[in-house]
């Protein structure tokens, strides 16, 4: 872990035991040198220089981009378009597509378990356009209902889903689920939310037969403030531009205005240009462990937690049991005495007191928390960077916990 340098970090003389990766995750080493090298070495503007350090600033960006498209298995780089993170970039498709395309009375199908990034845009598109917005909802083992789903879709235009939770961890079988409505409904555009897939297992969307697939950098070992769209080529040239401005320009006279090719279309203005160099390296360093052993190591990390957490009578954890079945994610609540709730953030504060890092609240899924009648949860998450210790001081940091507020 010597790779992380925030772990190196000291604070009431303890060491940072982080656990709120599906939050934001740490950078190691190898990204923030390659941030510090453009900002120090040829921080300059993008395809705007003639002169050395503007190009090399233009070939280590574009290089960042093909480097992303592999890594997710887009067919052309061109597919891959730069946003802030998943959620202007899942704004873009509705605020483009989506408003061109979904008319009154048209079926909009998303679920219950979205991140608010994946459901609020379709909820408010829906409303503008007078659709019809249907929410699948969870079977007994927190996974979507299946059979819920297909029949939605039956009817839809358009349906956004995520690959994984952010507060139970499933795994959404996201590739059998597209060929199934596929034979449904072959004209339904899908939109999956990747934010939190890409970082923790193999992704490829062209086999995924998704027609929109969006995720953030800051999740994945890279920078805040980075994002990614990836589209089908035939639905991104046909959408129109989401900002308007500098480089994004082909021609401007007094009467009217022509655009970029994609991917420059949907980039308007000075990107996130140390972003997308960061979120190269980021790659690269995921790359380098291969994301089957980034896999393995969480799944045997989560289960550990499943199986020391489930030893603790306060204890009520959601999500699926197996954990096969789920990414390295826990949600859970603490009880007191009388079966009493000990409010999740409380539960985070004690635990802060050893630097244990954990997240309280609804993690901007409050449809899901109402759906299963919790108003918050304390969030656990785990990342490549976190040890078999890191869970032993979870476990003593709840113990501690359950006896000042039990």
């Amino acid at each position: 872990m010597a790779d992380f340098p925030l772990l190196k970090t000291r604070i009431r003389g303890k060491r940072i035991v982080y656990l709120d990766s599906t939050a934001t995750s740490l950078k190691p080493q190898a990204v923030l040198d390659a941030i510090n090298s453009y900002n120090t070495e040829y921080s300059a503007n993008v395809f705007r220089g003639l002169y050395d350090i503007s190009e090399r600033a233009t070939a280590e960006f574009e290089k960042a981009r093909e480097k992303i498209a592999k890594f997710i298995g887009a067919a052309i780089s061109r597919e891959v378009i730069f946003a802030r993170n998943a959620s202007e970039a899942l704004n873009l498709v509705a605020s483009t597509w989506g408003k061109e395309n979904i008319k009154k009375n048209d079926v909009v199908v998303t679920t219950i378990m979205e991140h608010h990034s994946n459901f609020v845009p379709w909820q408010q598109l829906a409303a503008e356009k007078g659709a019809i917005l249907k929410v699948v909802g969870l079977d007994l083992d927190y996974k979507l209902d299946e059979a819920e789903l297909l029949s939605a879709v039956k009817e839809a235009k358009l349906l956004a889903l995520t690959h994984i939770s952010n507060v139970l961890g499933t795994i959404n079988p996201i590739r059998s689920l597209i060929k199934k409505i596929r034979k449904i409904n072959p004209d339904i555009v899908i939109i999956v939310d990747g934010a939190q897939s890409v970082p923790h297992i193999s992704v490829n969307v062209s086999a995924l037969d998704c027609d929109f697939f969006a995720f953030s950098g800051h999740k994945m070992l890279g920078p805040t403030g980075i994002g990614v769209l990836w589209g089908k080529t035939k639905l991104l040239e046909q959408m129109r531009p989401y900002m308007y401005g500098g480089e994004m320009i082909e021609r401007v006279t007094l009467d009217k205005s022509t655009f970029q090719e994609i991917p420059l279309k949907f980039e308007a203005g000075t990107p996130n240009i140390s972003g997308a160099i960061g979120l190269g390296a980021a790659v690269d360093y995921l790359k380098s462990i291969g994301m089957d052993n980034v896999r393995k190591y969480e799944e045997n990390l989560t289960e550990l937690a499943l199986d020391k957490l489930s030893k603790l009578k306060n204890i009520t954890m959601y999500g699926p049991g197996n954990a096969s079945e789920k990414c390295g994610v826990v949600a859970f609540n603490v009880f007191g005495k009388s079966k009493k709730l000990i409010h999740p953030h409380d539960v985070a504060q004690i635990l802060n007191e050893d630097n244990i890092c954990v997240r309280s609240g609804h993690h901007c899924a409050m449809p899901l928390h109402n759906a299963l009648k919790l108003a918050a949860t304390t969030r656990a998450s785990f990342y490549i960077y976190n040890t078999e210790e890191d869970i032993d001081a979870l476990v003593l940091g709840l113990k501690k916990a359950i006896k000042i507020l039990g």
